[in-house]
């Protein structure tokens, strides 16, 4: 189900030369130094590093929550500091960690703050809430009338996506929005914002501290390091067979290998003849190689069924396949 009110799209994204010093001549903690990096429209871009290395100031000076020192941002060629700030942030999702809920409004006046502030009609508003809260898998009739207080985590987090997304906004900011679940439901928020994404196509800058997060949600990572400085820039696949330093090579893990498998999945390995397949693990086509390595040693077997996408037997993948599979291309994400 493809949002429909106002077709903004998506718009791209650009840090030219981007500082920001809160102490002049200084390197102060947060701070951001000469960050220069593109997200075309439609791709998710995750900024990741160590705590103090400027992930969230570089997010908030898109929004201009924060001011920029020198440089510039360009969202589609126009440069943020030149745009009235109301109308820049009215254009622009912003999903946090806490959510921020209006306690006092329902859901779905949460979910249509930005459109009556746009000045939308009332019957416009409700068609948008309930277009909206079943995007993000909230039964409008169960939830619209409910407050924050409840709602568990994990649907007040969706909440906070249908909000920021309510005016169709061309661009998303997500500052570390799936932090503060437990790690079920973010595994399953994170799923269920990739298949949104699929749908949607919104140009995304998301941060996060947690390198796996990134790699999941990424189609192009930014690597910052302390000072504010870029380590390393392209997709999640290129840092973790390639890393640019010592520093992201640390910072991605020495595990970087099996993190690798798990952007590939059995759906794009080559199979081979099954024979004889009694006993053997089935592996749905979804399945991670990463995964699907643990659960052929789980089971101690050389190979697995592979199945294709309406359920029936492909081929026999085998931990070889699996191991070779690091040495071929990595096919584009659908939807990318």
């Amino acid at each position: 189900m493809a949002a429909t009110s106002g077709n903004s799209g998506a718009a791209s994204l650009e840090f030219r030369a981007v500082t920001k010093r809160y102490d002049p001549g200084t390197a102060s903690p947060g701070a951001v130094n000469d960050l220069s990096f593109e997200v075309p429209a439609g791709a998710i871009c995750v900024l990741v590093g160590p705590s103090g290395c400027g992930k969230t100031t570089s997010l908030k000076m898109v929004n201009r929550l924060i001011e920029p020192t020198g440089g510039e941002i360009l969202l589609d060629g126009v440069n943020v500091q030149t745009e009235n700030v109301t109308a820049l942030r009215r254009r622009i999702g912003y999903v946090i960690q806490q959510v921020g809920l209006f306690p006092h409004l329902t859901v779905g006046w949460n979910v249509a703050v930005v459109p009556g502030l746009e000045g939308w009609s009332k019957p416009r508003q409700l068609a948008r809430i309930e277009e909206l809260l079943a995007l993000v898998g909230l039964d409008p009739e169960r939830y619209t009338d409910r407050y924050p207080s409840q709602l568990s985590g994990g649907e007040r987090q969706r909440v906070g996506v249908a909000r920021a997304l309510a005016a169709d906004p061309p661009l998303m900011l997500m500052d570390e929005p799936f932090a503060a679940v437990d790690p079920i439901v973010r595994s399953r928020l994170q799923d269920e914002f990739l298949r949104l994404q699929r749908v949607l196509a919104k140009t995304i800058l998301f941060v996060t501290h947690d390198v796996d997060e990134a790699i999941k949600m990424g189609d192009l990572i930014a690597v910052m390091e302390e000072g504010g400085h870029l380590a390393q820039f392209g997709p999640p696949d290129e840092i973790l067979a390639h890393p640019a330093s010592d520093f992201v090579a640390r910072f991605v893990g020495v595990d970087r290998g099996l993190k690798r498998l798990s952007l590939r999945t059995v759906g794009d390995v080559q199979v081979g003849p099954i024979g004889r397949s009694s006993g053997l693990p089935i592996l749905p086509p979804e399945t991670s190689l990463r995964d699907a390595l643990a659960i052929l040693l789980v089971a101690d077997t050389r190979g697995g069924i592979a199945m294709d996408e309406a359920g029936q037997p492909r081929g026999l993948v085998t931990v070889d396949a699996i191991a070779s599979a690091l040495g071929d291309e990595l096919p584009a994400r659908a939807g990318a």
